[in-house]
């Protein structure tokens, strides 16, 4: 390659979205003589909320029943259909719809014409498909009144219900933005939220994300949107992207219909409320969420919540591959990763990992294919772990998982080394320049810090209230508390997010072991690093000292203060503490609270719920159970997040049962617990990797930052062509 193209390759490097921007503006905002087409059941309303939204914007409108097909058929519809059939139906429907054209309209479809896929290509290049997603009782009511007994397509021996629920995924098929309608929302109120969608979705600029530690004028010039900070993963500044605008917030109404849902169908609704559809499209959304949440999962429920003891309910995030609760977010967030690269440039993503996220980035981009990344080619995955800070099961699954472009090293420190030793490399120019320029590389992460990790968290939250809801233990609008293992507070700023939204959670917990940085700072408004050694527990994946997402937490609580968080965040490493007082201490105090727990707490814990129900919990669950009951007051449900099964932390579950004669083997230790446990069940995925063989020696490195960085280099060379 000539040296033209490799300063070219470079430049892409440095500014690696720039060609997905350019991209993107060829999907700005629908000019003036684009159609707004609405779309949804029979019964949705498409006509009258249409005749309000022309009304309100100063369109044209057109109804197809009225004003295509029958003056097309020169008869009414219903005639139509009784005289040539359903099947023909669909074919004579679509046929004149092929032959219609309007521009600057608001169009209200009919509810068959999804049905016809070349139709909806060609009404699809003409404006914005706007779903009416309208609550099937009050479809099935509105057809009543009209007498309709009767649709397109509906066979006989199926009933009325049965037929919508068949159409739907022609809905999901075809939509640009959907509109989720409560039950009885009235037409005016489905015509405002159709103006709020059409403006969202022209307005894609306004969608956009800052670095916490941004002061107003810099906010103002950065444009970053979702497909940015997917790739980036750090700010340029070393802050943490938000979302400039916060986020959105969901009626009651809304809420409520997301009960009955399945886990995939919550997650589509609520990331799509989160993510610019020209950022990712609405069926790409689509397919990528029911890929990750399908049966990669143990459990259909993907994130089951199960009664435990009193007021206390366990939501189970272990049905994942890797058996912790960071599969949930890991499944999907390299599919947004590849779907958000821009071309020609190659990508490592760095993890700094205290034992579980490792193990699920590896699973997470291993299955997209090619081993460790989306494009085997173009993108490689990089772990530092603990060597001595893990336990040998999730060193097992880390190590078992290096193929291809992907590679665990264990190092001999803690994780705020590895984690420290990331960051530093993201914000050294140098460095980054040289691998773009040398390699045509560029550095991401897959840590909490990228914001595209953090988002789907916010779901599995929301899940666990709305499954309380769906099995009756509380009704929408009731309080509830969740406790969460709490290291590097991304899990509880995701429960933030989720309060934020409109989940009614009245206080988020964080649970900590000995290593209590985090009780301390929520008790005191003090972040003292100071003569605070991290010491090993039977919790390892809470074992942090930094925790880098309370960055996300003080930005929120100081109203998008960056100046505040940049003082306070940026010189921590060499002050090694900070205080916040007065009305900030406050203001976190209304919003979390926070306990830790002994290890003899810790096994207490196990021992005494496994006496009372049978139920195993792991080390993390317990010190969320010991904390809960110290802290909350049992006046509304608690939801305990159960982190990671219990057969990555055997040895902790065998000392807080007391049982004798503990095997060698990993695998055998899981069977053991496993005949002791009534709930929950086996983990056959983790089963799976400890029975495996032939796993040979990993990688140790010394707790030096320039062998670290050494160790990336290695792993550019390995994995990528050079440029020059």
């Amino acid at each position: 390659m000539g040296l033209l193209d490799a300063l070219r390759a470079a430049r892409c490097c440095l500014n690696p979205l720039s060609a997905r921007r350019s991209w993107l503006s060829t999907k700005a905002s629908p000019p003036g003589d684009q159609n707004i087409l609405l779309m949804g059941a029979p019964g949705a309303g498409k006509t009258t909320v249409g005749r309000i939204v022309a009304h309100r914007l100063g369109l044209p409108v057109v109804d197809v029943d009225d004003d295509v097909l029958e003056t097309t058929w020169k008869m009414p519809v219903a005639s139509k259909l009784a005289a040539v059939g359903g099947e023909r139906f669909v074919e004579e429907e679509g046929r004149a719809l092929c032959n219609f054209s309007a521009s600057g309209c608001v169009v209200s479809l009919t509810g068959s014409n999804p049905l016809h896929a070349a139709a909806m290509r060609r009404l699809k290049e003409s404006g914005l498909v706007v779903y009416l997603d309208v609550d099937s009782e009050d479809v099935m009511r509105r057809l009543a009144g009209m007498k309709v007994n009767r649709i397109v397509g509906q066979e006989a021996g199926v009933s009325m219900r049965d037929i919508l629920r068949y159409r739907k995924q022609f809905y999901e098929k075809w939509l640009d933005v959907r509109v989720l309608c409560g039950a009885g929302a009235t037409a005016e109120k489905v015509a405002e939220k159709v103006l709020k969608a059409v403006a969202r979705y022209r307005d894609h600029a306004a969608e956009t994300f800052v670095s916490t530690r941004s002061d107003a004028a810099a906010a103002s010039e950065g444009r970053k949107r979702f497909s940015d900070v997917a790739i980036e993963g750090l700010a340029a500044d070393g802050g943490l992207y938000v979302p400039k605008r916060g986020f959105p917030n969901m009626d009651a109404g809304e809420w409520r219909r997301l009960v009955d849902m399945s886990y995939p169908e919550r997650a589509l609704v609520l990331l799509e409320q989160c993510i610019h559809p020209s950022d990712v499209s609405a069926p790409e959304l689509r397919k990528m969420t029911f890929e990750a949440y399908g049966s990669n999962f143990s459990s259909e429920a993907v994130a089951p919540v199960k009664h435990l003891v009193g007021n206390q309910y366990v939501q189970e995030l272990f049905h994942g591959p890797t058996a912790s609760f960071k599969d949930l977010a890991l499944q999907l967030m390299p599919r947004l990763f590849a779907h958000c690269l821009p071309p020609m440039c190659n990508y490592l993503v760095l993890v700094a990992t205290s034992g579980d996220t490792g193990s699920a980035v590896l699973s997470g981009f291993g299955g997209l294919g090619g081993g460790g990344g989306a494009d085997p080619h173009r993108t490689g995955v990089l772990v530092f772990f603990p060597e001595e800070g893990v336990s040998e099961t999730q060193k097992l699954q880390m190590t078992s998982r290096t193929e291809g472009n992907a590679r665990a090293v264990g190092v001999l420190s803690d994780f705020d080394f590895c984690q420290r030793s990331i960051k530093r490399m993201f914000g050294e120019s140098g460095l980054t320049g040289h691998l773009a320029v040398e390699y045509a590389t560029v550095l991401s992460t897959a840590n909490s810090i990228n914001w595209a990790r953090l988002l789907p968290q916010v779901v599995f939250h929301s899940s666990a209230y709305l499954d309380l809801c769906r099995d009756g233990v509380i009704k929408f609008g009731d309080p509830v508390d969740v406790c969460i293992p709490t290291g590097n507070f991304g899990n509880a700023m995701s429960a933030v997010y989720a309060k934020q939204m409109g989940v009614p959670i009245r206080k988020v917990i964080c649970a900590s072991n000995h290593n209590r940085v985090v009780a301390d700072f929520v008790a005191t408004g003090e972040y003292d690093l100071r003569g605070r050694p991290l010491v090993p527990s039977y919790s390892p994946a809470i074992d942090i000292l930094t925790s880098s997402n309370l960055e996300r937490f003080v930005h929120h609580v100081s109203g998008g203060d960056g100046a505040l968080v940049k003082e306070l965040f940026a010189g921590l490493d060499g002050r090694r503490r900070f205080r916040l007082g007065g009305a900030l201490l406050g203001r976190m105090q209304r919003e979390v609270a926070a306990g830790w727990c002994s290890e003899g707490d810790c096994l207490a814990a196990i021992r005494d719920v496994h006496a009372q129900t049978g139920y195993l919990m792991d080390p993390h669950t317990a010190a969320a159970k010991a904390v809960c009951d110290a802290v909350q007051d049992g006046s509304c449900p608690a939801v305990l997040c159960a982190t990671a099964h219990y057969g990555k932390f055997a040895p902790a579950a065998f000392q807080a049962l007391r049982l004798r004669d503990v095997p060698e083997d990993p695998a055998e230790q899981l069977r053991r617990l496993g005949s002791t446990a009534s709930a929950p069940e086996m983990h056959g995925g983790l089963m799976g990797c400890l029975e495996e063989t032939g796993r040979g020696p990993h990688a140790v490195r010394q707790a030096d930052y320039g062998v670290l960085v050494e160790e990336v280099e290695s792993m550019i060379r390995d994995s990528f062509l050079k440029v020059v």
